[in-house]
């Protein structure tokens, strides 16, 4: 991933000194919390997600909410497209340079070179950051499953929620969607509501079943909330009341769950309800980058003919796959080309085979600076078994533009992982 400078410096430091290894565990990060003096256990009531698709989105919703209604959120999500500070959010505001570098060495000295993975030392330094600094809600993105991620050290949350479950990070969740809900429905806790979006009822029985054994009371989608688009509105119904929305100003119709799940999520708090003008300011104001993002400047926009358009996504994930093709769908006025790139640890065709219908023509590419990409040569053999005509590219600047040189007009959607989203935002945002 290109990342800045700064970046570079931080994510170095750490990956030198704690090896970047998932090791699905909680008892190291237990050590260094209470090392720490269990920062963990002071933060700002909490909203723990998890999820497979859409935890990201869900959570930006419910921080440009909270923002709205003129509070103050923690935020920890992950991975950073281009800074490593956007990992975390201190009242609002991501945590600075200085602020990030003190919270390391504080990190660091209380480890005392234990063994310590790079995502448990930085969700330690988040914890440090929400501690140390007052706020009305602390916003907590799990990094991989639930179960054991190292965010599911709070020992009673005010709230949890569970988006979309589908196939990814297998070798570390299982093979099946009963395995992955099973390490997704970790973050349930004991007389805590846990809303829960739509869900093949392979996961769903997983996560009513571990609810039911530990007395976890459920919200579930389509039986105690749910959303109906009507028009140019968006109909939410809450556990507690209905609201009659804009619709989110995040693209696709998937975010339209993901806006009506944030607010479930926030009125399902023991806490006042929120305004509903103060939802539909934040519903109306959220950002969330690489998720259907229009790039209107910068090199790879300059490249454009008149009346094409360049689009970015990360969804890497047969899931994500569905939702791509979704928004193809509804972008029938004009071709649609990709760039592709995506990591050797995911499932490509499975994230290919739903946009198959909606492509004209696909250019592959390896991502720049990440060893774990598949390379351009198997990327473009992954599209062209789907029956995509596809071309191997060095390089996005190499993709956009021999696309871009079909017959106009044209829309460019580059996808397939984060990681390329980064890379891609770096430049050209």
């Amino acid at each position: 991933m290109q990342i800045s400078p700064e970046t570079a410096v931080i994510v170095e430091r750490l990956n030198r000194l704690h090896p970047r290894v998932i090791d699905l565990s909680l008892g190291r990060m237990q050590k260094l919390l209470a090392k720490l003096g269990n920062p963990e256990r002071h933060i700002p009531p909490v909203v723990h997600v998890a999820g497979t698709n859409g935890k990201g989105s869900t959570l930006a919703f419910m921080r440009a909410i909270v923002e709205a209604a003129g509070q103050t959120s923690h935020a920890y999500t992950s991975p950073h497209l281009v800074h490593f500070n956007e990992r975390i959010r201190v009242a609002g505001e991501i945590i600075s340079n200085a602020h990030l570098m003190q919270l390391i060495d504080d990190c660091e000295a209380a480890n005392a070179g234990d063994p310590i993975t790079f995502f448990e030392i930085t969700t330690a330094i988040a914890f440090k950051a929400f501690a140390d600094n007052a706020a009305d809600v602390t916003l907590l993105e799990t990094g991989l499953g639930g179960r054991l991620d190292a965010t599911n050290v709070i020992d009673t949350p005010a709230v949890t929620a569970i988006t979309s479950i589908s196939i990814d990070h297998v070798a570390f969740l299982g093979d099946t969607l009963a395995k992955i809900a099973f390490e997704k429905a970790g973050i349930l806790k004991a007389g805590v509501p846990c809303v829960v979006a739509a869900q093949e009822k392979e996961s769903l029985d997983v996560i009513i079943a571990r609810a039911a054994e530990i007395g976890a009371p459920l919200l579930l989608h389509g039986r105690d909330w749910s959303f109906e688009k009507r028009g140019e509105r968006l109909h939410v119904t809450t556990s507690r009341r209905t609201l009659d929305l804009p619709l989110p100003n995040l693209l696709g119709a998937h975010q339209l769950g993901n806006a009506a799940q944030a607010v479930a999520t926030l009125d399902a708090r023991d806490a006042p309800l929120l305004d509903a003008a103060v939802v539909a300011r934040g519903l109306t104001s959220a950002e969330w980058p690489a998720r259907m993002q229009r790039l209107t400047k910068g090199p790879l926009a300059a490249l454009l003919p008149k009346d094409w358009e360049l689009w970015l996504d990360g969804g890497h994930n047969p899931g994500a796959g569905l939702i791509v093709a979704e928004q193809m769908r509804r972008w029938s006025d004009k071709p649609i080309y990709m760039v592709f790139g995506i990591l050797n640890s995911k499932d490509p065709d499975g994230f290919i085979q739903p946009l198959v219908p909606h492509v004209a023509k696909l250019a592959a590419l390896t991502i720049p600076d990440e060893e774990n990409s598949i390379g351009s040569a198997e990327a473009t053999a992954v599209a062209r078994r789907n029956g995509i005509d596809a071309i191997e590219v060095a390089s996005a600047e190499e993709g956009v533009a021999r696309l871009a040189a079909e017959r106009g007009p044209g829309r460019i959607l580059i996808c397939g992982s984060l990681y390329l989203a980064g890379t891609i935002l770096a430049d050209n945002s």
